[in-house]
């Protein structure tokens, strides 16, 4: 056993524990051991009962309001665990100062994380607030729900009954966030060439409905990812990053992120993945490990969650991690997932399959590219295959989808198939 961001070791009973407990009860909880020093190491206390007494008054006599807590008498009577639940009543002030953990150590928190604190104790979510600015339209969001859930009529009743309109307090900031016009951050997205230090594309879409946001990043996603292919008298989408996983990626981004922060989601492209990168770590009350394997789904937005479930942008039970894990179950590539203290990054990889090519046939498929169309006489050369062979392979590899044929006779050219195209070097 070592110290961590929910474990603490004391070798004696002093106040410094006390900041450590308001951290635990303002938080998700924790337990401090003591009698054991900074290494794990027991080393006993002289007198458990006593120092049970002093551990007792000491919470009681410093911490306001009390936390909820519970003193066990380990180790043969030589060592006390001190487990302190995560409280409702928010914050929990040693010194008027509340504390969080920072690993294995306690800090002060600062006043936008104090402010969370507070309305968290009233369950009060930020979303929840008076919007600053309450001459609001909704333009766009009436059309999405005309579209989506064929709402005939859109007015203050349609509001109310989303949460977003409150008749005592107006708008509320989740309203703002709808609203064709706003104050809030968006998203920023960069779309890099060869390398960082090439731009193609730099777009920031702030101030505007997210519902805008998502649709004109949609749109971005389309250009760079998605393109459409002929075969005879049909047209074929390809997706180089499925459509699905980044949709909900982003929408999921826009609903868990922390919108108190003025900072803007970050979407990067590059030619072999996207990044979207979330303003707000993980809500309080779940863990990494439950995050990630999708055991628990705890809505720091449950109004805007809500408005997006309705018109089908995401599932409304948390099933976002999941649905983008299913979608590359046959990639040779996984998305990443990658959680900080302030903020949360998912990393989407160019879909690739295993092709389980021949070795023949793998060495066509790498001689192939999919920006450039080759005629047979460009291809086979380049291989140590006859002529007939060469055409046979590219007509094998065509009817498993790799390799695109246009034309005919001897206007025949041969391309792989983008959606198939790995990077070579």
């Amino acid at each position: 056993m070592q110290e961590s961001r929910t474990t603490e070791f004391k070798e004696a009973v002093s106040h410094t524990f006390l900041k450590t407990v308001s951290a635990y009860a303002n938080y998700a909880g924790g337990v401090i051991y003591f009698g054991i020093d900074d290494n794990g190491n027991v080393k006993g206390l002289p007198d458990t009962k006593q120092a049970c007494l002093d551990i007792e008054n000491k919470i009681n006599d410093s911490i306001k309001p009390q936390p909820d807590y519970k003193l066990e008498v380990q180790n043969n009577d030589r060592t006390i665990k001190l487990t302190v639940k995560s409280g409702t009543q928010k914050p929990y002030l040693y010194k008027a100062k509340a504390y969080k953990r920072n690993d294995t150590s306690t800090i002060e928190v600062d006043s936008l994380e104090l402010t969370r604190l507070v309305l968290a104790g009233k369950n009060i979510r930020f979303e929840e607030l008076p919007c600053a600015d309450q001459e609001l339209s909704f333009e766009i969001l009436s059309q999405k729900l005309k579209d989506h859930i064929a709402l005939k009529n859109f007015n203050q009743d349609t509001l109310r009954t989303l949460s977003l309109y409150n008749d005592s307090t107006g708008y509320n900031n989740a309203a703002g966030l709808l609203a064709d016009k706003n104050h809030f951050p968006g998203i920023d997205l960069v779309k890099f060439g060869e390398n960082i230090s090439v731009i193609n594309r730099r777009e920031t879409f702030s101030n505007i409905s997210i519902l805008s946001v998502f649709d004109k990043v949609l749109e971005v996603y389309k250009d760079y990812y998605q393109y459409e292919i002929i075969k005879d008298v049909e047209r074929k989408k390809i997706e180089r990053i499925p459509e699905d996983a980044f949709r909900d990626a982003v929408s999921n981004a826009l609903i868990h992120r922390t919108w108190d922060v003025d900072a803007c989601i970050k979407v990067s492209m590059f030619d072999d993945r996207i990044e979207i990168l979330s303003p707000g770590g993980l809500p309080p009350g779940i863990s990494e490990s439950e995050y990630l394997d999708c055991n628990i789904s705890i809505l720091r937005n449950r109004n805007l969650a809500n408005v997006f479930y309705r018109l089908d942008f995401v599932e409304i039970f948390g099933t976002g991690i999941t649905r983008i894990k299913e979608l590359y179950t046959e990639g040779l590539q996984q998305p990443e997932f990658a959680i900080f203290e302030n903020s949360i990054k998912i990393v989407l990889p160019i879909f690739e399959r295993d092709l389980n090519l021949e070795n023949d046939e793998l060495s066509v498929y790498r001689v192939l590219s999919p920006a450039t169309l080759q005629s047979i006489s460009d291809i086979a050369p380049n291989l140590p295959f006859s002529r007939s062979k060469t055409a046979k392979l590219l007509q094998n590899l065509s009817q498993i989808g790799v390799v695109e044929i246009t034309g005919r006779g001897r206007g025949t050219k041969y391309r792989l198939n983008p959606f198939y195209a790995r990077d070579k070097k």
